[in-house]
């Protein structure tokens, strides 16, 4: 049974928000092992495949085709979106924050904002590119 675009949009987005939380808390775990910058991409990787997991069971309708291809489009799509979060998070925290004297937990508020960035691309990337239909 086919989901409404709707129903599938929030769908995606209670997902997204979950994964984003793991990615949000990884990030600050990793952070005790690594520096801000490496964190951030460990930790998207751990949201990614939350993301992929809960997405393929919750959120698109079954594509037909194999896992391996949907986790390699899937894949595709949020190196993309990574890129976005990296870039926001880092200029954010290390470079525009300082600027302004912006002093509340700057890495956490700016990877928030980048977290948030890639929404409606990734929707799409993944509707029509990763679970679309054969």
């Amino acid at each position: 049974m086919s989901k409404s675009n709707h129903g599938e949009f929030f769908q995606f987005l209670i997902v997204g928000g979950f994964s984003a939380g793991v990615n949000f808390v990884s990030r600050i775990g990793f952070s005790e092992l690594v520096s801000y910058r490496y964190a951030i991409i460990f930790a998207y990787l751990v949201g990614m495949i939350t993301a992929f997991l809960l997405s393929k069971h919750y959120v698109f309708d079954k594509s037909g085709r194999p896992l391996k291809d949907e986790f390699r489009d899937f894949t595709i799509v949020n190196i993309f979106a990574v890129i976005q979060v990296w870039l926001i998070s880092v200029g954010l925290a290390e470079y525009f924050f300082p600027y302004i004297s912006f002093t509340f937990y700057p890495e956490e508020v700016a990877h928030l904002i980048g977290l948030g960035i890639p929404v409606i691309s990734s929707y799409f990337g993944h509707k029509y590119f990763s679970f679309r239909k054969v």
